[in-house]
């Protein structure tokens, strides 16, 4: 495995430390899509706390990736964070409030690469790992 493909050993608490310590990275698809899915970036960062890793998928194409639960006045919304340990950062991939007929019963899960495949080919934007703006 190459130093890009290193994977957290607390992936949660590497996502949140990165958010905290504003060591983020956030792709053009994010920056594109936010303001039309009614998330903000202050609402990405705020509800730091309430994180929780649903989904992992070490194997992602760019970096190691994973789907995160976060919840925002009430509102519970994912967001897919690639993680780039050996640059101690995380890159903010995209995110989505989860269709309420897709959630199992705690809210949170629902859709997971299913929904994300979905979110790719409706936006026909692709997964764009490589092109980040510094947070």
């Amino acid at each position: 495995m190459t130093a890009e493909r290193m994977l957290p050993e607390d992936p949660l608490a590497f996502i949140q430390r990165c958010v905290q310590r504003r060591q983020l990275s956030w792709t053009y698809h994010i920056n594109m899509r936010l303001q039309g899915r009614f998330i903000s970036r202050q609402h990405i960062l705020d509800a730091v706390d309430t994180y929780e890793v649903i989904e992992s998928y070490p194997e992602d194409k760019y970096l190691p990736s994973y789907l995160v639960s976060a919840t925002i006045e009430d509102e519970v919304f994912h967001v897919l964070f690639a993680v780039d340990v050996p640059a101690e950062q995380a890159r903010v991939i995209t995110a989505y409030r989860p269709a309420p007929e897709a959630w199992e019963a705690d809210r949170k899960r629902g859709g997971g690469r299913d929904a994300l495949s979905r979110l790719w080919s409706t936006d026909g934007s692709g997964s764009n790992h490589a092109a980040v703006q510094s947070a």
